[in-house]
């Protein structure tokens, strides 16, 4: 595996043998607060492979920004989120860990479910703060929290809600278990989607914005407007990177900028309305291209550009596109589905100087490689108990490798399906569907039960299921998944 690319590699290719400081058995920045680089993460919501124009030539859907930051770095053309639903990626992203390993095995958690990250557990937060950066979360969380009921108790570990109405919840108390407990200096969060039943407001740091009052069947703080969620968000993500710029230039930072948009519901601003030719939801791909802006256009304000790795990626599949956009591009399926269009993302990443302009990978990846890799960007030694499905795709991004890195590739629909791909070969179990919204819906996947099999290198658009053509591939795939869920890893140590 390509995990050997080590720390002294790393930092020779980016920075030069200069970079080093030699001593017996030991590895030091020449300079630590200077070439530890920012890092913002911004990650759209239900943003499909098809809805960005430099993926999709006949996108309906304007988005200069996003394909410039392309020009700039590089495009990933297999890439792919962990899970094709939100919950389960963001918990695979800031943990390095497939959610499957944990009590959601299925579905999403709603907004007053109870938390899935452990506290204990290492993020990408708490590790680049070891390393003295300054982290922030301001976006959508979706990963549950610790609310306190008016009867004194928490919602149960092991739920996704404790009551569907949200009756019980003490709005007036601070809350347990939000991004502060997992390594987020500031965060300013919506609990769920915007669509959540019944939390529909957000979270500053610890406190509930204003007071939910019920409205038209949800709790809603006064003065809510859904066209105003991600305009909030950057806002509130320009002011961090302003108050840093001012109080804390010295160190790096890290922000994590997970969008809402362009989920449901299709409310786009004023200023984004009939901006693309693809309806509503099309036009709050264009205001995801705005935020994009504002966010680049503010690190070149504060001259924090040119050392800034900034990625820009989604949490899943799309929803299905109108007139003729095809928000999945040509790939079969949507999102929650085990198939290439529920789980294939974007993912494109601009480093000046390190990464190469125009650049195209063919690398498959995965955004739970995020840990190893953001690890091997600091020089991190991460312990078994962490990352146990991530690897390290730096080489990928710097243009330094031309072998496979990962070993296989897993993901996981809605409702539990399983697809793993090792080389050319896609299985998906339990399930002749889609494993997601689509009939039959496969709600309960039973692995005993036929699958599919896909020869991706000629088929990726998945049209012929090879999977009674070829039984020893299955077997081999289906040996190597089980083998993965009984070791607790896919990535070696």
């Amino acid at each position: 595996m390509s995990n050997s690319f080590t720390r002294r590699d790393f930092i020779k290719s980016v920075w030069g043998t200069a970079a080093l400081i030699a001593s017996p058995g030991t590895l030091v920045w020449a300079d630590r607060a200077e070439t530890l680089p920012n890092i913002v993460l911004i990650m759209a919501d239900d943003l499909g492979y098809g809805d960005i124009g430099s993926y999709n030539p006949e996108s309906k859907i304007p988005t200069p920004t996003i394909d410039s930051l392309a020009q700039e770095g590089i495009r990933f053309t297999d890439a792919h989120s962990p899970s094709a639903v939100c919950t389960p990626t963001r918990y695979g992203l800031l943990t390095g860990r497939y959610c499957w390993r944990t009590w959601l095995r299925n579905g999403v958690i709603e907004g007053d479910g109870a938390q899935l990250i452990e506290t204990t557990r290492l993020t990408l937060a708490s590790m680049l703060k070891s390393h003295g950066y300054s982290t922030a979360c301001i976006g959508k969380w979706h990963l549950g929290l610790g609310w306190i009921w008016q009867d004194g108790k928490e919602p149960e570990k092991g739920t996704t809600w404790r009551s569907k109405d949200g009756n019980g919840i003490d709005y007036s108390k601070p809350l347990k278990n939000v991004p502060l407990d997992y390594g987020f200096d500031y965060s300013f969060v919506t609990p769920g989607c915007a669509t959540d039943d019944p939390l529909v407001f957000f979270i500053n740091q610890r406190n509930v914005v204003g007071t939910p009052k019920r409205r038209e069947g949800k709790w809603v703080v006064d003065g809510w407007r859904h066209e105003d969620v991600d305009t909030t968000f950057v806002g509130r993500a320009i002011g961090f990177l302003e108050d840093h710029n001012k109080d804390n230039a010295s160190k790096p930072f890290f922000l994590y900028l997970p969008l809402s948009v362009p989920h449901a519901p299709w409310k786009p601003p004023q200023f984004v309305k009939s901006k693309s030719q693809a309806g509503p939801r099309g036009d709050q791909v264009v205001l995801a291209d705005w935020c994009v802006q504002q966010i680049l256009k503010t690190l070149k304000r504060l001259k924090l550009a040119d050392n800034t790795l900034v990625i820009f990626t989604s949490d899943n599949g799309p929803r299905i596109g109108v007139n003729g956009h095809k928000s999945a591009w040509k790939l079969r399926g949507y999102k929650s589905h085990a198939w290439e269009g529920g789980h294939r993302i974007p993912f494109i990443a601009r480093w000046p100087g390190k990464i190469r302009p125009k650049a195209v990978s063919n690398e498959p990846i995965e955004l739970t490689d995020m840990m190893a890799t953001f690890a091997a960007i600091v020089g991190h030694k991460l312990p078994s108990d962490a990352g146990e499905d991530s690897y390290n795709v730096l080489p990928a991004l710097l243009g330094t490798t031309t072998k496979h890195i990962r070993e296989a590739l897993i993901q996981h629909s809605c409702w539990g399906a399983f697809t793993i791909r090792k080389g050319k070969w896609k299985l998906i179990l339990g399930t002749k569907g889609s494993g997601g919204w689509v009939d039959p819906r496969d709600k309960d996947p039973d692995e005993s039960t036929p699958g599919q099999l896909y020869d991706m290198a000629e088929d990726v658009y998945e049209t012929v299921d090879l999977w009674d053509t070829y039984p020893e591939v299955v077997a081999e795939l289906k040996a190597l998944l089980d083998k993965y869920k009984k070791d607790g890893r896919s990535a070696p140590l």
